[in-house]
């Protein structure tokens, strides 16, 4: 009989933690107990799990003794303090903030590209951004058969993948335009293109190209992130990388439209058959039906749509297409329980003897 897991979620109020406890209601993780986290704020909330009324907890530096499995969803801050505690006591811990992503200790792992990068786990394992695990489900089967020389992805990403309250501020201005008239402009902007950077401007009926603060290269953290993950979760430094990641007022789901260059000549039918047979990729490329990926049909559902395949016009090598995911499912909540449930596959839940993370 294999072992049962006591699974805590740590930010299980939150809109990634609430689709996490979902995703594991629907898992084939053998789950003995589910323990729920959050802050204080939140502590005493009921939630449910299959019907079980389950109290939410403050999360502590002793909330994880007897955990086998942590996913953590609660922001940078909380997994740099706790993820390590988690460890110590003995669980394995999902994080699917940007906190642990680059350390060279941790496996950044999309379960059907890389699944292999968890058998050297030493206790963390780090989901990458939403947008880049979209773009890996698309582009792996291709690079497995063709090879790749350059990535070129413009992204178009919904609210949510900036929080309750952006996608609050979102509905708002999205009223005050249409109900009280207001010129889109004028409406009061708190939150996006960043909670963090000097002015903020409206996205209602608007497309922002910002998405997290400048660095020093003029490309966005969100852009930087895509580039640093994709070589990372592919294992080639050489793949060139190159992003823009734009902010639109789509409540859920991200689209991108990706553009890449193969080592060798790629036959479309037979990119597009490696997409359809591809484990979590879903084909929608039918222009003679107007069929391909659109946000609203995507939303919900725990794959990633392609269509729009096509040759570049100038360039043999290269081909362009369209990419759709729920962010807040493949993009965060589904891909953490995914993992888990590799690490189950495989045998890899399993207390880590050396802590290589500070306790804070």
């Amino acid at each position: 009989m294999s072992k049962e897991y006591v699974v805590a979620v740590v930010g299980a109020t939150g809109a990634v933690g609430s689709r996490m406890i979902k995703m594991l209601e629907a898992s084939s993780l053998p789950i003995k107990e589910v323990k729920l986290l959050a802050t204080h704020r939140s502590a005493g909330k009921i939630l449910q799990f299959k019907s079980q009324d389950l109290t939410v907890e403050t999360t502590t530096e002793q909330s994880f003794e007897g955990v086998d499995i942590a996913l953590f969803s609660a922001g940078g801050s909380v997994s740099a303090k706790f993820a390590p505690y988690a460890v110590k006591s003995g669980a394995v811990v999902v994080d699917n903030t940007s906190n642990f992503r680059m350390n060279s200790d941790v496996p950044l792992v999309v379960p059907e590209v890389n699944a292999q990068a968890l058998d050297t786990h030493n206790g963390i394992i780090a989901c990458p951004n939403c947008s880049t695990i979209q773009m890996m489900v698309a582009l792996e089967p291709i690079r497995q058969q063709f090879g790749l020389e350059r990535i070129i992805v413009s992204t178009y990403q919904a609210v949510s993948g900036a929080g309750a309250k952006a996608i609050a501020e979102t509905e708002r201005q999205i009223q005050e335009v249409v109900n009280d008239k207001k010129d889109p402009k004028d409406v009061l902007a708190e939150i996006l293109p960043a909670g963090g950077d000097k002015k903020h401007y409206p996205i209602a009926f608007n497309a922002l190209p910002q998405i997290d603060v400048f660095t020093e290269n003029d490309y966005t953290y969100e852009e930087m992130k895509m580039t640093k993950e994709t070589k990372k979760i592919m294992a080639d430094d050489t793949i060139a990388v190159s992003a823009t990641c734009v902010r639109i007022p789509v409540i859920l789901a991200h689209s991108e439209s990706i553009y890449i260059e193969t080592k060798t000549v790629a036959p479309i039918a037979e990119v597009k058959a490696a997409i359809a047979n591809f484990p979590g990729a879903v084909l929608q490329d039918d222009p003679s039906q107007q069929l391909y990926p659109q946000a609203v049909t995507a939303a919900g559902h725990r794959e990633t749509f392609v269509g729009r395949i096509r040759k570049d016009l100038d360039a043999e090598k290269g081909i362009h297409m369209w990419v759709v995911s729920d962010n807040l499912l493949k993009g965060a909540a589904w891909n953490s329980v995914q993992i888990a449930e590799t690490l189950h596959e495989r045998g890899l839940v399993r207390p880590t003897t050396d802590l290589k993370f500070d306790l804070i």
